[in-house]
């Protein structure tokens, strides 16, 4: 691990200012990625700035009927809490998922959206990697792709998001609320937070250099059967191979979102809205771009499938 310096600080505008002072700093909350990727110096910060101090690890309802989410909210605590287990119950069943429950009770909201791809060649230093080395090369695109992106990919790079948390969060519709380094704040929707990989995978969101996430805001809540479906190579601590979200109305209607099998949550308005007609209908709307290597292939079924399961489950 490279040398780093280190500070904490007490307000949202400290850490902006810190961060606007020292380029290339990154902001510490959990750890559970980043200092993996320090240790391998696959991150190389020169300055870390500790948030934990930061007032925002609340969960507060919103003037719309909404819940705010802080940055530094625990994944163990949201997905326990009361309101989301009844009103977001998706969310809850996302978060219980992914990880351990030790690594749950050190996560946090924001890192669990910005964490880093598991693909193995991001990992290992020795091969070319367009999102850890812009312009180096794709090593997955001739190597072992078998948990790589099917959909939403590009010939820099067809590695997937990791995150489970984030596949509900992109179904209910949130929004992602930012400060910038000048003390600023915007709103930046999930749907249009990650960048498609294209000929830059190395930027992965929409965040500037500095800008810190504070919170994550759910609209109300939209009742009917929520469900989240992970199938992966072993029953925990593992990734999605493929994962399903659903929130499903009694008259039909309603939403899907899938992980595992591309760049971000993956999404499409008119798939959902060929709910009514069936799995079929929905999977060839989200698929219907789909270019996946040999090894990947499978997945495409494997979505198939475990969509159809869902959709007849919350149906039920």
């Amino acid at each position: 691990m490279k040398a780093f310096t280190y500070e904490r600080v007490t307000s949202p505008a400290e850490a902006a200012a810190s961060a606007r002072r020292v380029p290339g700093a990154k902001f510490i909350a959990g750890g559970t990625n980043l200092l993996d990727l320090m240790k391998l110096e696959i991150e190389t910060p020169a300055h870390l700035i500790d948030v934990n101090g930061l007032a925002l690890d609340k969960i507060e309802p919103t003037a719309e009927g909404g819940l705010r989410i802080g940055a530094l909210v625990r994944n163990t605590d949201l997905a326990a809490d009361p309101r989301i287990r009844q009103d977001y119950a998706v969310l809850s069943r996302a978060l219980l998922a992914g990880a351990s429950g030790q690594l749950r009770n050190q996560a946090t909201t924001a890192g669990n959206l910005l964490q880093r791809t598991r693909c193995p060649y991001f990992y290992d230093t020795h091969q070319p990697c367009n999102k850890r080395l812009p312009g180096s090369g794709c090593a997955a695109l001739e190597g072992f792709s078998r948990q790589h992106a099917v959909v939403g990919a590009s010939e820099a790079c067809i590695a997937t998001h990791p995150s489970d948390m984030a596949v509900a969060l992109r179904l209910l519709d949130a929004v992602v609320e930012t400060i910038t380094p000048d003390g600023s704040e915007r709103a930046i929707p999930l749907a249009d937070f990650y960048r498609a990989p294209g000929e830059t995978p190395h930027r992965e969101t929409l965040l500037t250099p500095g800008e810190l996430i504070a919170s994550v805001t759910l609209p109300p809540p939209l009742g009917g059967t929520h469900l989240y479906r992970k199938v992966r190579d072993r029953a925990s601590y593992a990734f999605a191979l493929v994962s399903v979200a659903a929130i499903v109305q009694p008259d039909g209607t309603g939403r899907v979102a899938l992980g595992g099998v591309a760049h971000q949550p993956w999404r499409l308005q008119e798939a959902d809205a060929q709910l009514p007609q069936g799995a079929q209908a929905v999977y060839e709307r989200l698929f219907a771009s789909a270019h996946p290597t040999s090894e990947s292939a499978f997945k495409l079924v494997l979505a198939k499938r475990t969509l159809a399961s869902v959709l007849t489950d919350a149906r039920a």
